[in-house]
């Protein structure tokens, strides 16, 4: 059976980056470590637009709660588990496509809905949230955003070619408006109550550097 360990936080707030930090340090103390992304649970895109929720993607009901479930409770019985895979460069569910993991020792789920009660409850063994101020989140979000457009100059395959016409003034206001519609509401409804259910709370200051927990991580 797994250890299951869940890392929630906004958008941005640097999941996948400390995701990754804290297996390399399982693995080396020889632990099996695989980390999950709950983006691998969101319904594929022509799903998402066939129930009307494309504009909701990222909101827990833009999720494949059943088969986020199975896979976590598959892995507490110490069952063989799959999960769906997510390309960040087309921005959808790859499909026919599964990465399998085997038995690992310990396994993060890491995602913005990664402590979710309605997925995730009762299958956790350790519950984390990485909290940053509303300012410095944003401005990590934008950076990202004009990144992968720029990336996306030189790679056709990327999802952002799409946005390549805007002008670099409509591209920022572009941006400002998911923000606004998107994320923050989803923050503030859905994924910052979470935090109240972590049993650990990291903070981030504005250069990304952890610089409070609450309480302290243990050391084992």
């Amino acid at each position: 059976m797994s250890t299951l360990i869940g890392l929630a936080g906004s958008v941005a707030a640097g999941k996948s980056t400390l995701a990754a930090q804290l297996a390399e340090t399982e693995r080396a103390a020889g632990k099996t470590v695989e980390v999950v992304s709950t983006d691998g649970f969101l319904l594929p895109n022509a799903e998402l637009e066939r129930r009307g929720l494309l504009g909701r993607k990222g909101f827990p009901e833009s999720y494949d709660a059943a088969a986020f479930t199975a896979f976590l409770d598959a892995l507490r019985a110490g069952e063989p588990a799959s999960v769906p895979v997510y390309s960040h460069q087309t921005y959808d569910i790859l499909p026919d496509t599964r990465r399998a993991l085997g038995q690992p020792k310990l396994v993060i789920v890491e995602g913005i809905n990664a402590l979710q009660p309605a997925f995730t409850a009762g299958k956790l063994d350790q519950r984390l949230y990485l909290h940053a101020e509303e300012p410095d989140l944003f401005r990590w979000y934008r950076e990202r955003l004009l990144r992968l457009r720029d990336t996306a100059r030189t790679d056709p395959s990327s999802y952002f070619t799409r946005f390549l016409a805007l002008t670099d003034a409509e591209w920022e206001a572009r941006i400002q408006t998911i923000w606004e519609s998107v994320n923050l509401p989803n923050l503030h409804e859905h994924i910052l109550p979470t935090k109240a259910l972590a049993d650990t709370v990291l903070v981030k200051g504005p250069d990304h550097g952890i610089v409070a927990a609450s309480p302290l991580l243990s050391a084992g």
